[in-house]
């Protein structure tokens, strides 16, 4: 990490960090090829592993601070990870003076879906000189790789559930809605909404103990996959350990996740975790948009 400006031919990458395992292991991976990094935990949502070890650790209402960290340090790029848990209200973000030269840009970055939500935050900092970047650019060896990543070969059901599933997230993310769904037995029995992933997965455990939904032994996919169009540098679909033990809850045979376009949080556990379970873990590649096969 460096907490001052860049030495050298680097400039420091900003990572901004929200919550889960996510950030620390993007922190890990950079610290490990030698980049330089200045570390800003958002207060009351970075782990505090993380925390402990940050730059800074900055509130909602002090992104004027935030902001001059970063030009201070020399950063000229910055790398948005993590979960965000909930929206900052209006009077959170009233604070210092930064924060209040910037409360137009602010407010209107509050207002829409999530897509327009995170795409109105990238032009904040651009605004600002900051180049917005994603994990495929600064640590692509922690995105999903495509085919099977731990488990046994998919069986004809699991193989026609997961294609089920995935066409179902593609039109979920039209909507801009949502980046998961479950199919089981050959039909759609959860969509992804505000919730997130780990309540629909405790809806689909519900729905088979409540008996409306059939089935025997562990059967059954779920799909996370980036929606279309999406800006693969912010909220890239992720699952983790806790994903996996929702999803044996649920009965589930085992989950896909869009190869080259979503993480394994925390993957040697999460894989543990699924092999201990029986679940498999599969890489699903995305078909071309027509644009790109012109």
């Amino acid at each position: 990490m460096t907490s001052g400006p860049a030495t050298g031919d680097r400039a420091p990458l900003g990572l901004i960090a929200g919550g889960g395992q996510l950030p620390l292991e993007i922190l890990a991976d950079l610290k490990a090829r030698g980049e330089p990094v200045l570390t800003i935990a958002i207060k009351g949502e970075t782990e505090p592993a993380l925390a402990a070890q940050a730059d800074h650790e900055l509130g909602w209402g002090q992104i004027g601070q935030l902001f001059k960290a970063l030009h201070t340090a020399g950063c000229d790029r910055v790398i948005l990870i993590g979960g965000i848990t909930r929206r900052p209200d209006f009077t959170s973000i009233l604070g210092d003076l930064g924060t209040m030269r910037r409360l137009p840009t602010i407010v209107k970055a509050m207002v829409g879906g999530d897509d327009s939500l995170l795409t109105r935050v990238i032009r904040i900092f651009e605004g600002e000189n900051l180049q917005v970047v994603g994990v495929a650019d600064v640590a692509p060896g922690l995105l999903a790789p495509g085919g099977v990543i731990d488990g046994s070969a998919l069986e004809a059901g699991s193989n026609e559930d997961m294609h089920l599933a995935y066409q179902a997230v593609r039109m979920l993310g039209e909507l801009d809605i949502g980046q998961a769904a479950v199919a089981v037995g050959g039909r759609v029995i959860a969509l992804e909404g505000a919730e997130g992933t780990d309540a629909m997965l405790q809806r689909c455990a519900d729905l088979r103990a409540n008996g409306r939904v059939r089935a025997k032994g562990a059967v059954g996919v779920l799909v996370k996959a980036a929606k279309p169009g999406q800006d693969l540098r912010v909220d890239l679909p992720a699952i983790g350990p806790r994903t996996i033990d929702l999803a044996r809850a649920a009965g589930l045979a085992g989950i896909a996740v869009e190869a080259g376009r979503s993480l394994i949080a925390d993957r040697a556990a999460t894989l543990a975790a699924a092999r201990a379970a029986g679940l498999f873990v599969y890489g699903l590649a995305r078909p071309q948009e027509p644009e790109e096969q012109a």
